[in-house]
C-alpha cells in the first residue's frame, strides 16, 4: 500500500483550494496517507496575456496543463489535480482520469459593478462593457444579447473582481464554482468581497465542458496510485464528464472552440445532454440535445457530435 503520494497542481489560490478538497476526500478513506503537493508553474501561468489559441497547438487549455502532464509522464508526481474545464480534449494516451469528484455548481454568474444596478443581460444598456476571458461566454452572450461591448478580461478571481471597480467596466462573468471554492459569500443576490459589493445573477448559457468538476489524472499503468483514488471517484459526475470529454475529443476542442455543454444524470440512470457550438463562418450556432443510458456515455457523445 502506497504511504506517500505526490500531487501536482498549479499554484493559484483556486488550484490550491481544489487540492485541499482532494486531500480532504482522501483523508476520509486513507487518513494515514502522507500527501505532498508539488506546485508546477505552467506556460499559461507565465503568459496570462496570451489569448486563446495563440502560442500553443493545444490552445489556452494546453498552456495550463502541459507542464503538469509532463511531470506525470516523467514520474516526478504520482497524480495531477485539474480543473476539468482546463483539460484539452486530446491528452497523452498513457494518461487517464482516475477519479472525478462530485461536481460543484456549473453556472456562470453575471456580476454587475453597481450593487443596485442591472442584474440581467437584457437590463444592461446598449454598449455596456462586459468583461470575460472566455470565448465560449463571449459568443453565447453576443448571440443572446447583441449590442454589448465584450472586453477581454484576464487574471485570477480577486484580480477580476478588483477590475470591476473600474468605471470602464459595467459587469463581468465568473464561474460560480470558483467563487464558492474560494469562500466568497453570495447572499440575496449580492456578492460581498474586499473589492466591494456587487449584484449577481446566474446567466442562462451553457457551461464549459468540465466546468465545476475536479479531476485526478494518473498514468494508466500505475495501478497502485489509481487504487488510492477509487474510493473518492464520484461515478455520477464521472459518467457525465465522460460524455462531455468525448464530445470535446470528437470536436478536437480546446479554448479556441466556442463550445458549451450540459450533461446530467437522473435517478433512472438516463443521461440528458445538450451542447452548443459557434463557428466563424455561420451566423447561428449549432445546437444538439440527446438522451441515453448511463452505460454508454461515449455513444451519447457521438450522437451529439453528429447533430452538431
Amino acid at each position: 500500500m502506497m504511504s506517500h503520494l505526490i500531487l501536482g497542481s498549479r499554484g493559484s489560490v483556486l488550484a490550491l483550494a481544489q487540492v485541499a478538497i482532494v486531500k480532504g476526500a482522501l483523508a476520509t478513506f486513507n487518513p494515514s496517507l502522507e500527501i505532498e503537493v508539488k506546485i508546477i508553474t505552467t506556460s499559461g501561468d507565465r503568459r496570462q496575456e496570451v489569448k486563446a489559441g495563440e502560442g500553443s497547438d493545444a490552445g489556452l487549455k494546453g498552456l495550463f496543463t502541459k507542464e503538469i502532464q509532463d511531470a506525470l509522464l516523467n514520474g516526478s508526481i504520482h497524480a495531477a489535480v485539474h480543473s476539468l474545464k482546463d483539460l484539452p480534449g486530446i491528452t497523452p494516451p498513457s494518461l487517464g482520469l482516475a477519479a472525478v469528484l462530485p461536481r460543484a455548481d456549473t453556472s456562470d454568474l453575471l456580476i454587475s459593478r453597481d450593487a443596485a444596478g442591472p442584474i440581467t443581460l437584457d437590463a444592461l444598456s446598449p454598449g455596456a462593457r462586459l468583461g470575460t476571458g472566455s470565448v465560449r461566454r463571449r459568443r453565447q452572450i453576443e448571440w443572446l444579447r447583441p449590442g454589448l461591448e465584450i472586453v477581454d478580461l484576464r487574471g485570477n478571481v480577486p484580480t477580476r473582481l478588483k477590475k470591476l471597480t473600474d468605471p470602464s467596466l459595467d459587469a463581468i462573468v465568473l464561474a460560480r464554482a470558483g467563487l464558492d471554492r474560494l469562500g466568497y459569500a453570495i447572499s440575496g443576490g449580492i456578492l460581498h468581497c474586499d473589492a466591494g459589493s456587487f449584484r449577481v445573477t446566474p446567466l442562462d448559457i451553457l457551461p464549459a465542458i468540465g466546468q465545476g468538476a475536479i479531476g485526478i489524472e494518473t498514468r494508466r499503468d500505475d495501478a497502485n496510485t489509481r487504487s488510492i483514488f477509487s474510493p473518492i471517484d464520484h461515478l455520477p459526475t464521472h459518467t457525465c464528464i465522460r460524455v462531455e470529454r468525448e464530445l470535446l475529443r470528437l470536436l478536437e476542442g480546446d479554448c479556441r472552440l466556442p463550445v458549451g455543454a450540459r450533461v446530467t444524470l437522473d435517478d433512472s440512470a438516463t443521461l440528458h445532454a445538450e451542447a452548443i457550438v459557434f463557428r466563424d463562418d455561420a451566423p447561428q450556432p449549432a445546437q444538439a440535445r440527446a438522451t441515453g443510458p448511463a452505460s454508454a456515455p461515449e455513444e451519447l457523445a457521438g450522437r451529439l457530435f453528429e447533430q452538431l
